[in-house]
């Protein structure tokens, strides 16, 4: 039996990148997987669904915008409308906006932190009601180690982040006593379409701070989320696993 058998997972911002890889994941360990996109991406949203189905698994897409709090609501009912349950939610969607502190816009700073971090709050709230209900669920938020060590020109991803920390570590208290965990990743430098732009003088600098002397992939941050989603990981709450080959000591 799979790990995340008969389980109901719900990935945000899953329609490319890492997400997309979570998902994929947490389909190969057997869970059924409701791939959240937002509106204007449903091409992609439907090339994860269909990867997840190829390889024999159940997924289907639903659009949703994080920094709407309907919409979060409506997203989880609907999510368990279609598949009786949800067991997992993964809080992954986010961007980017950076610049220097002193340059920074008011519209830069409100998007980032809407997304990054208001959006995991209004998902969490949604999928706690139900998992708090069932007496069981796992959490799984995509933070950053930028939100543990801060980095120039991004004050808004890095506070967002942090703050992903701070309520994963709070959501954990409140829902443990119901069954419910809630933990986080903090990938450092991975292999994606944003990685994959820097020049790479930026890169073999970024390198060199990191102790294994490469950039991990997408699928590094997969596995390590379906670990934590999964009752392996039953007696682990409230904790932070950096993924970054040595970037960061905790």
């Amino acid at each position: 039996m799979s790990r995340l058998e008969s389980k109901v997972a719900l990935v945000t911002g899953a329609s490319s990148g890492i997400g997309a890889r979570i998902a994929l994941q947490l389909a190969r360990d057997g869970a059924v997987v409701a791939v959240n996109y937002y509106p204007g991406t449903e091409a992609d949203a439907a090339d994860v669904v269909a990867a997840i189905e190829s390889g024999g698994g159940t997924a289907a897409a639903f659009a949703a915008d994080v920094t709407d709090s309907k919409q979060c609501e409506a997203l989880v009912a609907a999510v368990v409308e279609s598949f009786g349950a949800l067991d997992v939610l993964v809080n992954n969607a986010g961007i980017t906006r950076d610049g220097l502190i002193v340059r920074m816009s008011d519209a830069d700073w409100a998007a980032v932190i809407s997304t990054n971090l208001t959006g995991v709050f209004y998902c969490t709230r949604a999928a706690g009601k139900v998992m708090m209900k069932a007496r069981t669920g796992a959490i799984v938020n995509v933070a950053s180690v930028i939100g543990l060590v801060g980095n120039a020109g991004q004050a808004n991803y890095a506070a967002a982040k942090a703050g992903v920390l701070a309520l994963t570590k709070t959501t954990a208290r409140e829902l443990a006593s119901r069954g419910v965990r809630a933990n986080a990743v903090a990938p450092g430098f991975i292999e994606t379409a944003m990685t994959a732009k820097l020049p790479e003088a930026v890169r073999e600098a970024a390198r060199q701070t990191i102790a294994m002397r490469t950039f991990g992939s997408p699928d590094d941050v997969a596995v390590a989320v379906a670990f934590l989603a999964s009752d392996e990981a039953r007696y682990i709450t409230g904790q932070t696993l950096a993924i970054d080959g040595g970037m960061t000591f905790t």
